[in-house]
């Protein structure tokens, strides 16, 4: 039987460093031929995550927002052109189902500014997945980029990819309001997932989607081959996140919803017989391009413990040891469990 590792049961080891400051560290890559983020961060397609407000705001940081798909086409390509319509530069995703309207849906997205379409599905290793990127990709060619997935093995990036995928988000059941592996059985921890997928080195970018808790679990997920980490605990409560400020015992908080809570699902499709996810609050964490800062820093730290000032030169020094138990204990801020 195969081991699998996560995010919290590895360490990077620290390598020499010529870099004297951060600001040295450049954490750009390109997701294509035409499009190019500065931070390699991209926002889940949630309803308490990315609307028009967090995907403006984050693409002007120099990351990606994808807006998500649980309203109607109107109220999508609305919240796509209102994206856009504050500053034409920036680069927008909107997500896609694959059935129902899903083909007219993206027509519309793309006539609206949309120039990243992530085709989104809970298993994309799937028959219905092959279709509707062939079909997207038969139509649209290079005018649009193609983000697919989720997938939790090699086999399936393989397939995505020869598929017609541009970028595959690589990961299923690791988000924090995920209860995938709890229902279902199934599930790779998403670092041996993204281990997994950059080892085959096909063209397709890796996008490494949940369990991602800190700017260290990214720089881990970056580390092991991924080129853009997707988040969306991380940007949850922000104030640009969608959703109502809730003030309980003189604290502010927001809701945070994984799309296929019961909660989720009684708003966008009116039916809660089964769930694969939870529904929760979050403190609210002020402006998410603080977030974002807090975030950049962190990775750019991380980058030089490593001694790399690029993604290519993190790829080639990274070196990850497998921690303990008692390791994982003395990796946290231990002082608070005594």
């Amino acid at each position: 039987m195969k081991r699998a590792v996560s995010y919290d049961d590895v360490l990077l080891v620290p390598h020499y460093s010529d870099i004297n400051s951060r600001i040295e560290v450049n954490l750009g890559n390109a997701l294509d031929e035409h499009i190019y983020l500065d931070i390699p961060i991209i926002s889940s397609p949630m309803d308490t995550i990315t609307e028009s407000k967090m995907a403006s705001t984050i693409a002007r940081a120099g990351g990606l927002g994808i807006i998500h798909r649980y309203n109607n086409v109107w109220e999508q390509t609305k919240l796509v052109r209102d994206a856009v319509s504050c500053d034409l530069s920036i680069t927008v995703g909107a997500a896609v189902g694959v059935t129902g309207d899903y083909f007219q849906r993206s027509a519309e997205l793309i006539d609206s500014g949309a120039e990243v379409l992530c085709i989104d599905m809970a298993h994309g290793h799937h028959v219905l997945m092959e279709r509707a990127v062939k079909t997207l990709k038969d139509r649209y060619g290079e005018l649009v980029h193609i983000m697919a997935g989720n997938i939790a093995t090699a086999e399936g990036y393989e397939h995505l990819s020869t598929w017609g995928a541009d970028s595959v988000r690589c990961g299923i059941g690791g988000g924090s309001i995920c209860s995938t592996r709890i229902e279902t059985g199934h599930g790779v921890p998403t670092l041996q997932t993204v281990l997994d997928c950059a080892a085959l080195d096909l063209n397709a970018k890796v996008i490494a989607d949940g369990g991602l808790k800190s700017s260290g679990d990214i720089v881990k997920a970056l580390a092991a081959g991924a080129d853009f980490v997707m988040v969306g605990s991380l940007l949850g409560g922000t104030t640009e996140a969608p959703g109502k400020t809730i003030a309980r015992e003189g604290r502010r908080y927001k809701e945070y919803r994984g799309m296929a809570s019961r909660e989720a699902k009684m708003v966008w499709r009116q039916d809660s017989s089964y769930s694969e996810g939870v529904s929760s609050i979050i403190p609210h964490k002020g402006e998410v391009t603080q977030v974002l800062e807090r975030l950049r820093q962190g990775i750019a730290s991380g980058f030089s413990y490593s001694g790399a000032r690029n993604i290519e030169e993190l790829w080639s020094k990274a070196e990850f040891v497998i921690q303990t138990t008692a390791g994982r204990l003395e990796s946290s801020t231990h002082i608070l469990n005594r």
